[in-house]
């Protein structure tokens, strides 16, 4: 197989949908990646609000007509083209399978959120170190103390996801990821995970513990499972997500995203 950074959307997607299950972090460089939640339309309303209220871990980029596999950003199947989903029935994980057509209903709305893959090529151009990228792993994801403003039926807490940053880099890091606000934007919290009631960055909730090194300093940014998060909490009776860290890669741009 090519280079995954070579790889354009649809030959990634054309992977997927073959079966292969993967983290896509590093793929197909330079172009957005997004997380998923299919809600039924009766529920739609309340994460839109949700999403609203809460931009910086849950900014929508795309949200489809009921029953729609598609989307304007995303040029394929959102049943079959993302490396793994799960599946949610009153907030318990039932299922966390490659395919979702099984599970389908035609009254499902997708929402497509914003996703810190897309300004980690930023990071690395600005010689800012991506752990999980060395070490081929998830990012690792954590639940933190920080409650989302609640919508509607729908409330939980905000996550996280974390890369360690050599400390005189932080600021660049800070600088480069504050560029990208339809992704997450720059980090919530700088340094003492406790302070967002992380007890042992080596056990994540979502994803793969990383190393953090002498000198460096974990720097945190939202994350787009809150949604599964708040989905877990709140029970509704029905939701499809990504399993986390494994991206719909849509067809716009990095750069689309990029503000001055």
């Amino acid at each position: 197989m090519l280079d995954p950074a070579l790889l354009t959307p649809r030959e990634a997607r054309s992977l997927f949908r073959e079966g292969l299950v993967t983290p896509t972090s590093g793929w197909s460089a330079g172009w957005t990646q997004a997380n998923l939640l299919a809600l039924p339309r009766d529920r739609a309303y309340d994460f839109l609000l949700f999403a609203q209220r809460n931009p910086r871990p849950c900014p929508v980029l795309d949200v489809t007509e009921p029953g729609e596999v598609a989307a304007s950003v995303f040029d394929g199947d959102l049943r079959t083209d993302l490396p793994a989903y799960r599946v949610y029935e009153n907030g318990e994980q039932v299922a966390e399978v490659p395919d979702v057509t099984a599970y389908w209903r035609d009254d499902l709305v997708c929402f497509l959120i914003g996703c810190s893959f897309t300004f980690e090529a930023a990071l690395l151009e600005a010689g800012v170190p991506v752990r999980h990228l060395e070490s081929r792993t998830n990012v690792p994801m954590y639940r933190t103390n920080r409650d989302c403003r609640p919508a509607g039926g729908l409330s939980g807490p905000m996550v996280v996801s974390m890369r360690p940053v050599p400390a005189h880099l932080v600021a660049t890091a800070v600088r480069v990821t504050s560029r990208y606000p339809a992704v997450h934007g720059a980090p919530v919290h700088v340094g003492d995970p406790g302070a967002l009631g992380v007890r042992d960055l080596d056990r994540p909730d979502f994803g793969e513990p990383v190393e953090v090194r002498a000198g460096e300093i974990p720097v945190f940014w939202a994350c787009g499972v809150t949604p599964q998060a708040a989905v877990m909490r709140s029970r509704p009776p029905f939701a499809i997500g990504h399993a986390p860290g494994h991206m719909a890669i849509t067809d716009v741009r990095d750069t689309a995203y990029l503000v001055p």
